[in-house]
């Protein structure tokens, strides 16, 4: 154990405490508990059939060749706005899939000089971007919502944002 607050004490604390506080307020917890996990199971049976498209069309898009043909035909233009090449898969890849993502930065910093640009880029648009679809597919289908209108577009309009202040935020704040 590193310390008194590890994850050792904290988390039978923390399930001791609501036990607790149930007792107190005299709260069946296990009618909660049940009622929770319907409520739960419900919400996870109402997302699932967007995400398993959504899961379905990264798998075809990754195998298929089509990411590899869009960073190698917009490339070149990254390039020309100080976009690092090496990293542009990777700003294709997030809007969709966090996992998918994650996986090409690892490779990616595998692959390039620890500290260089091109990976401290692809560390702020990490942090700093979002998987849009996954995320829309989520909380629309968890609550039903048929038309986004204009929700895509503003969040792939800040994914790209997040691209190209990516760039601005290493060379103004970690070069």
């Amino acid at each position: 154990m590193n310390g008194f607050l590890s994850t050792d004490i904290i988390v039978p604390a923390v399930i001791a405490f609501i036990a607790g506080f149930a007792l107190y307020k005299k709260t069946d917890v296990f009618s909660a508990f049940v009622s929770g996990a319907k409520e739960g199971l419900s919400s996870a049976a109402s997302i699932f059939p967007a995400l398993c498209f959504l899961m379905t069309a990264i798998g075809m898009l990754r195998q298929s060749g089509a990411i590899e043909a869009a960073t190698a035909f917009l490339s070149p233009f990254a390039e020309l706005m100080g976009f690092p090449p090496e990293v542009f898969p990777l700003a294709l890849l997030r809007p969709f899939s966090g996992s998918a993502a994650l996986g090409f930065y690892e490779e990616l910093c595998k692959s390039i000089e620890p500290g260089s640009f091109a990976e401290k880029v692809a560390s702020v648009l990490m942090g700093g971007s979002e998987t849009t679809f996954y995320t829309v597919a989520v909380y629309y289908g968890a609550i039903g919502i048929k038309k986004g209108r204009n929700t895509v577009p503003a969040a792939l309009s800040a994914d790209f944002a997040a691209a190209v202040l990516s760039v601005l935020a290493v060379n103004l704040f970690l070069r």
